[in-house]
C-alpha cells in the first residue's frame, strides 16, 4: 500500500511559496540589496513587483484589504519564511504589516484613502516616529516632539531619530504630544505626508556601521489636516502599546527565519567536505553547538506562537509577547554567533549572509524595547502577580486574580 499523507493546509502552501520565492529569487541578490543605493532600491521594488504577480505579497495584511491569512498564529509559518533574508520582508510588503492593521483599525476615511489603500498595493512605503534624541524611549513623558492643533490643521515642531524607512517612506505615523495633561491622555498619533512642507530628513544614520535605511527627522511647523490623526487626540499611549505587542510579535517570527537560516547554514558547513576533512560532526563542540542553536530556536518559537494564540483568543498577552521578543532576539544572536564560528574566518566576510545577519541580531537587543528595560518590566509584573493575595497562574502569568475578590 502506498504511504498515506494528510492534504496540505493553505497556510503550509503559502508557506513553501514564500520560501521558494526567498530561496530563488532573493537570496541570490542579497549582495546587491545590502548596498542601500539606487540600484539596490530598483531592484527591490522590481523583487516586490514580482511578489505580487506571485500571490506572496502582503499576506498578512487585514482580510478585506487582501490579506490571505486571518489569525496571527498561522500566519506565524509564513512570517519564518519571509525572515529568511533581512531583506525579504520589505519586499514581500511584510514590514507594512504592521501599519496596515494600525490604519485599519483606527485611521479616518482620508487617511484610509490617501495613505492605507496605496500602501497594501505595494505602491507606499510607511514609517513609524516615535524615538526622539532628547528623550528616553521607554518613557512617554519625556517626549518633547509637539502636535498643536489650531484652525482645524496638527502643527508639529521636533525631532526623531533612528527611524526605519524613513528616507524612502511616502508617509510617516509621528508620536508627539498635544496636551498638558497626564502622559496617558496627552499624546497622540499623527499621520503625514513626507513631501509636505516642514519634513525634513536630517541625516542617515548607521547601526554598527552598516546602512539600514534609518535616519534622524525634523518637523518645521509641518501641518496636517485635523482628521491624520489615528483614533482620537490623546489616545497614543493605548494606540503606543497595541501597536507594540503586534510589532514585536511580527518582529520575532522574521527573526525566528533568520535564526532557522544560520541554523542551516552551520549545519550545512557541518555536512560539507571541508566539514568531513575537519571531523566537525565528530567533535563534541560542534555537537553542543548544534543543540543550543536549535533549542534556542524551538524555545523562541514556542514562546511567540503562545503570545501569538493569546493575541488571537483577545486575551492579555503583555508578558508573553516581552518573553517571546526577547527569546527570539537570544535565538537569532545565538544563531549567527554560533554559525560564525563554525564556518570561521568565510562567517565574518561577505561572501555569506552570516556577517548581516550578525550585526543586524546585535541590533534586536535594542530596537523594539531593549532587553533591560523588557526584562525589568517583566519582573515587576511577576511580582505584582506573585503578591500575597494574588493567585498566580504560569500558564497565563497576564492574568492575576485576586483572592480577596473570589
Amino acid at each position: 500500500m502506498g504511504e498515506i499523507t494528510a492534504p496540505e493546509s493553505p497556510v503550509t502552501e503559502l508557506a513553501q511559496r514564500v520560501r521558494q520565492f526567498v530561496d530563488e529569487r532573493i537570496l541570490p541578490h542579497e549582495s546587491r540589496l545590502a548596498a542601500e543605493n539606487d540600484e539596490a532600491r530598483a531592484l527591490a521594488r522590481e523583487l516586490s513587483q514580482q511578489a505580487r504577480a506571485a500571490g506572496v505579497f502582503g499576506s498578512f495584511y487585514p482580510m478585506r484589504l487582501g490579506g490571505r491569512i486571518a489569525s496571527l498564529a498561522d500566519y506565524l509559518h509564513v512570517a519564518e519564511q519571509e525572515g529568511r533574508s533581512e531583506y525579504a520582508p520589505g519586499i514581500l510588503g511584510a514590514d507594512a504589516t504592521l501599519d496596515a492593521h494600525m490604519l485599519d483599525r483606527h485611521a479616518s476615511p482620508a487617511v484610509r484613502e490617501r495613505f492605507l489603500s496605496p500602501l497594501v498595493r505595494g505602491e507606499a512605503v510607511s514609517s513609524y516616529a516615535m524615538s526622539e534624541p532628547e528623550s528616553i524611549g521607554s518613557i512617554p513623558a519625556t517626549m518633547t516632539c509637539r502636535a498643536e492643533l489650531r484652525d482645524g490643521r496638527w502643527h508639529i515642531n521636533g525631532r526623531k531619530w533612528f527611524i526605519c524607512r524613513s528616507q524612502v517612506a511616502n508617509f510617516a505615523t509621528v508620536v508627539a504630544r498635544s496636551g498638558e495633561g497626564p502622559v496617558a491622555e496627552a499624546i497622540s498619533m499623527i499621520v503625514v505626508p513626507t513631501d509636505a512642507p516642514g519634513f525634513r530628513v536630517v541625516r542617515p544614520l548607521s547601526l554598527l556601521g552598516r546602512w539600514q535605511g534609518q535616519a534622524e527627522l525634523a518637523f518645521d511647523d509641518l501641518q496636517a489636516p485635523q482628521d491624520h490623526v489615528l483614533g482620537a487626540p490623546g489616545q497614543g499611549i493605548a494606540l503606543m502599546q497595541e501597536r507594540l505587542g503586534l510589532g514585536r510579535l511580527l518582529r520575532s517570527a522574521h527573526w525566528l527565519g533568520q535564526a532557522q537560516r544560520c541554523f542551516e547554514l552551520m549545519c550545512q558547513r557541518i555536512h560539507s567536505p571541508k566539514g568531513q576533512l575537519a571531523r566537525l560532526a565528530d567533535k563534541q563542540l560542534a555537537r553542543a553547538r548544534v543543540y543550543r542553536v536549535h533549542r534556542g530556536i524551538a524555545t523562541a518559537r514556542a514562546l511567540v506562537r503562545d503570545a501569538a494564540g493569546k493575541f488571537d483568543a483577545g486575551i492579555a498577552n503583555g508578558i508573553e509577547v516581552n518573553l517571546a521578543k526577547l527569546a527570539a532576539s537570544d535565538a537569532v544572536s545565538e544563531a549567527a554567533d554560533n554559525a560564525i564560528q563554525i564556518m570561521g574566518a568565510e562567517g565574518l566576510s561577505d561572501w555569506t549572509a552570516l556577517a548581516g545577519i550578525y550585526r543586524g541580531a546585535r541590533t534586536t537587543h535594542i530596537l523594539d524595547g531593549a532587553d533591560d528595560a523588557l526584562v525589568s518590566t517583566i519582573g515587576r509584573q511577576l511580582l505584582m502577580a506573585t503578591r500575597p493575595g494574588e493567585r498566580f497562574d504560569p500558564a497565563y502569568p497576564s492574568l492575576r486574580v485576586s483572592r480577596a475578590a473570589e
